[in-house]
Order: C-alpha cells, then sequence, then structure tokens
C-alpha cells in the first residue's frame, strides 16, 4: 500500500493531468476516504500549491487555471547522478521500491530532453553495478520511521528479536541509518543498556515513535561506529598484526569487518578478535603484502601450518 507521500504526489498528479475531478472520483483513484482526502489537499495547499475547491452537486476539485510546475531541468551530470542512483537503490533489499523505481524513473525520463532521455536509457539498460546483495529484507517503514525520528530527534520504543531468539523492548535514540554487507542497520543511545548499541532492522519486530526528543552528538558517525561495533565482537581470541602498507589497500584486501585498523607511522595496526585462529591465518595467507604478527603466538603456528598445506598442494603432480 503506498504511503501518504506517495499518494499526495499521485493526488498533484491527478490534478495536473485531469481539468476538474470530484471528491469521490479522487478519493476512489487513491483508495483513501473523503476525511484522508482533504488532509491531502490541505498537504498541497500548504506546499503552495493552489487548489480551488468548488462546492454543490457538480462541485470537486480543480488546480488554480493557469498553474503548472515549473519543468524538471537536468544537466548531463545531474542525469547520471540520478540514472545511477536508481541503479543502485535495486539493491537495498526494499521490496516496496521496485515499483516505484520503474516509475520514477519512467517519469524523470518524461521530462527530460531528448538527449539525456537516451542517455538515461541507455545507463538503465546496458549497466549494472555490483553492489553487495541484500541479506535480508528490509522494511520501508522502519527505514522512513528511523530517517524520520533521527532527523526529528524523536525517540523511539522497538521491540527487538537478537540472534538467540530473546525478544526485549528498549527506547532508542536513533542517530543514523547504515546499509552495510547487505543489511541495514540503525545505530543510537539505547536506554537500556546505558550505552550506544546499533540494531539490525530485519530483527526489530515493532517501532514507535516516542513523544521524548533527545541532543545528538554532533560528531557521532553511524557508519563508524557500526564498523567498530562489528569489529570489536567479544570473540574468544584477541589478535594483533602489523602490515606494511596503506590503509585503503588494507581494507580493499579484508574489509573492515574483521577488526579495527590505526595507524602505525608508515605502517598499520591491525586488532580484532577471532574464534579460530586457522580461520585468521587463511585471511592473512592470501594478502600481497607484508605483516607481522604480533599476538598471539598461536597465530603464527596457523599461518605456518597453512603454508606446509599450500607447499604440498604446490608439489603435487
Amino acid at each position: 500500500m503506498a504511503n501518504p507521500t506517495v499518494r499526495i504526489l499521485m493526488l498533484l498528479e491527478l490534478l495536473q493531468s485531469y481539468r476538474h475531478m470530484s471528491g469521490r472520483e479522487l478519493a476512489e483513484r487513491l483508495d483513501v476516504d473523503r476525511r484522508t482526502l482533504r488532509r491531502y489537499i490541505q498537504a498541497l495547499e500548504d506546499l503552495g500549491i493552489p487548489v480551488t475547491t468548488e462546492r454543490g452537486r457538480h462541485g470537486g476539485y480543480r488546480l488554480m487555471p493557469g498553474f503548472k510546475l515549473p519543468p524538471l531541468m537536468f544537466t548531463s551530470e545531474e542525469a547520471l547522478a540520478v540514472s545511477l542512483g536508481l541503479l543502485a537503490a535495486q539493491g537495498l533489499g526494499i521490496a516496496e521500491t521496485a515499483p516505484a523505481l520503474e516509475t520514477t524513473r519512467a517519469k524523470l525520463e518524461r521530462v527530460m530532453p531528448a538527449r539525456l532521455k537516451q542517455q538515461a536509457q541507455a545507463l538503465s539498460e546496458s549497466a549494472r553495478l555490483e553492489l553487495p546483495s541484500a541479506r535480508a529484507p528490509g522494511d520501508e517503514r522502519l527505514l522512513i520511521l528511523f530517517a524520520t525520528a533521527t532527523q526529528a530527534r524523536q525517540r523511539v520504543r522497538l521491540d527487538y528479536r537478537d540472534d538467540r531468539e530473546q525478544h526485549t523492548r528498549r527506547a532508542l535514540n536513533p542517530y543514523g541509518l547504515v546499509f552495510r554487507s547487505g543489511r541495514w542497520y540503525v545505530s543510537g543511545w539505547c536506554h537500556l543498556r546505558r550505552d550506544l548499541r546499533s540494531f539490525r532492522l530485519d530483527r526489530i519486530v515493532e517501532a514507535t515513535p516516542l513523544e521524548a526528543s533527545f541532543e545528538r552528538p554532533m560528531d557521532f558517525d553511524p557508519a563508524e561506529y557500526l564498523a567498530n561495533s562489528i569489529a570489536s565482537l567479544p570473540r574468544a581470541i584477541a589478535v594483533s598484526v602489523r602490515f606494511d602498507a596503506e590503509l585503503a589497500n588494507i581494507v580493499a584486501e579484508l574489509g573492515r569487518n574483521i577488526g579495527v585498523f590505526t595507524p602505525d607511522g608508515s605502517a598499520v595496526m591491525l586488532h580484532a578478535r577471532t574464534d579460530s585462529l586457522d580461520w585468521f591465518a587463511r585471511q592473512l595467507a592470501h594478502q600481497p603484502f607484508d605483516f607481522e604478527i604480533l599476538d598471539p603466538p598461536g597465530l603464527r603456528d596457523a599461518l605456518s601450518k597453512q603454508a606446509v598445506r599450500l607447499q604440498r598442494l604446490a608439489a603435487k603432480k
């Protein structure tokens, strides 16, 4: 079912397309009752769009004669940005947006000049973005709820189901949303734990905005906090490795989920935790740059085992 914003835009399009429509016709087209329709009409008027109301047996609604929205004008760079944005949105795991992406693309192409329309269509048909696929279905309602609450600095009550199927009810000051490794997360101050926490949206059973407000820390980076919290999960064995390479190159090879990276002169330190030294040794074995294992000594033994295995495989005829 379309959300109110989509329906308000649909109402505007109907009023632009038809000279005059009765309240009954508009309500039926939008699949809402007459009271809700009047709220949508008021929303358009609040945006400065002049809607005239005609009462009586043949009354209805129309836009003020001569009113037209200014046409959308795009530069070539803006058209490219919009087209790439629509392509990227396909991989965000929000099933409800799939039809909206197609209608949005069609509406944009309808108002673009012929040259830009041809460029946008070519990009849509020939380009594919190899972004991480969604590993869990996204919920459009939750995304909008938390985005709105974050912007309005509004506390949210949520019912959460963790990875052990345990349910808790929490109050959260949402500081930001992050799409990472195919999943959506919301990070903020958890009043139950009295600390910063991140929550997967696909594990949120229900969420309700509350009246309470909050102040968001000015320097809070939800993506950085999420990366550090995932890398610092309480696994059994602490690991420290120094790499002789640039930070960007190491992150490109190992990913940020493996641990916390910090500059160390011309090198980079990795502090991580793992439940398997053999697994960690395999991650190190295929790195293209030099490194030094600082801790634990058992990781050196695990890496030696990997070296022996590779030598044995290389000697096979």
